[in-house]
């Protein structure tokens, strides 16, 4: 899909504030109202807006704990990897996960109440999984930024 100045204009105002009214978008894409809401809701159809979401704090909901996991997997086979993945998705615990090159096969990033809660997890999530041959944890000291936004250029 080609992106002309308003939609860019549009996914740049929208990735810092999904709340901003369809006069202050307008405002900003150089479009009127009604135009901007049927560009959104194009780009919401096409995927380009895959969510719209809010950044939770996770110390107010309790999550204080946060880890990033470098995961191996045994073999590197499409129906492991694939099974991973599925795991990936259906866990709660893991909020961003990532398959990647290089040491590990994924990266992930996951929330626990605390370390003991944490550790429950890796008893359950990973040691009970054959297909993981090993994982590394290491423990987030501080959530310096946290957010989706992708730097957009026309």
């Amino acid at each position: 899909m080609q992106l002309d100045r308003a939609d860019i204009a549009l996914l740049s105002a929208v990735q810092k504030n999904n709340k901003l009214t369809s006069e202050e978008l307008a405002e900003r894409a150089h479009l009127s109202p009604t135009a901007c809401q049927r560009r959104l809701k194009r780009l919401r159809a096409e995927g380009v807006i895959e969510a719209d979401v809010s950044i939770v704090s996770p110390k107010a909901v309790g999550r204080h704990v946060t880890v990033v996991v470098l995961v191996s997997l045994e073999r590197e086979r499409a129906d492991i990897i694939d099974r991973f993945k599925t795991a990936i998705k259906s866990t709660r615990e893991v909020m961003i996960g990532y398959y990647v090159t290089g040491d590990a096969d994924f990266l992930l990033v996951i929330t626990a109440k605390d370390m003991e809660d944490y550790e429950q997890f890796t008893r359950r999530f990973f040691y009970e999984n054959n297909d993981i041959k090993g994982f590394k944890t290491m423990v987030v000291m501080d959530r310096v930024k946290a957010g989706f936004a992708f730097p957009i250029e026309d």
